[in-house]
């Protein structure tokens, strides 16, 4: 997102943030990710919601009409808030919807003590599906349905994985809306770590680390983002030594391949 979704995304954040003493905060995530999905498929709905031209109050008045049946006061609340917000583009406000209702399932584990659990499930469903071009192929199949994508995504990993890692794997491999499965689970794994006021670094490595070598990695990367910083580390043979890191949109590549890659390039110059 930029411009005005940017920052009304940003607000809407920071009021769902304020709002995570009250009512079942794991209801209100499921319902956000529903909504979400009415919004994905109903254009001239989403159009109405997200036009900046319309007052405030009658896009409020429109969420409560199409939702306020069917979810808590709570939901509709929030809806009503990210409505009230401006937003670039329709897509924006179906996302922002859809990333609220995340951002709610992840305060929910927080308060639950497993959000270190749900965001290493996450980190890990996405390496298996990184790795296996059969189920990359699967669930982005157009012509399996939402809820067929969901059903294998349960009977893959429905009794090994938390009920709120679950819910999210199963919204996302049923509303891609044209998103790679990977970058929609890295996304969400960035959003875990905002939870806590962290980054998370990716790191390929030829060899597993160690706890010391990775407290001493999360800690010179901590100085160098200024951050506290999660480390995800994928065990990567191709990388041949040493160690590529990510975080966001910054590599620091200082793997044997690299460097071999460089002196490549250094002798055909």
């Amino acid at each position: 997102m930029i411009g005005a979704s940017r920052n009304s995304l940003a607000l809407v954040q920071g009021t769902l943030r304020s709002r995570s003493g009250q009512g079942d905060l794991s209801a209100l995530s499921a319902e956000l990710l529903a909504a979400a999905d009415v919004l994905a498929g109903e254009k001239s709905l989403r159009q109405n919601l997200a036009d900046s031209g319309q007052p405030s109050a009658v896009r409020s008045a429109l969420i409560n009409d199409v939702f306020g049946s069917k979810v808590s006061s709570l939901t509709v609340e929030v809806l009503g808030e990210i409505v009230a917000a401006r937003w670039s583009s329709d897509t924006d406000l179906v996302d922002a919807v859809e990333l609220l209702g995340s951002q709610a399932a992840f305060v929910a584990a927080d308060k639950a003590g497993s959000l270190d659990r749900v965001e290493s499930e996450l980190f890990h469903f996405g390496r298996a599906v990184q790795a296996s071009s059969e189920l990359q192929m699967t669930l982005t199949d157009p012509s399996l349905s939402a809820q067929t994508k969901s059903a294998i995504v349960g009977d893959l990993i429905g009794s090994k994985v938390d009920s709120i890692t679950l819910g999210l794997i199963k919204h996302v491999a049923g509303h891609l809306r044209g998103r790679r499965v990977d970058s929609v689970l890295e996304t969400l794994g960035n959003l875990a770590a905002e939870q806590r006021n962290q980054v998370v670094a990716e790191v390929r490595s030829a060899v597993s680390l160690d706890a010391n070598q990775t407290s001493r990695l999360s800690a010179a990367l901590s100085k160098i983002t200024g951050k506290n910083v999660r480390i995800n580390v994928a065990i990567d043979p191709s990388v041949l030594g040493g160690i590529s890191v990510t975080i966001g949109e910054d590599v620091i590549d200082g793997s044997i391949a690299a460097r071999l890659e460089s002196a490549r390039r250094s002798l055909l110059a």
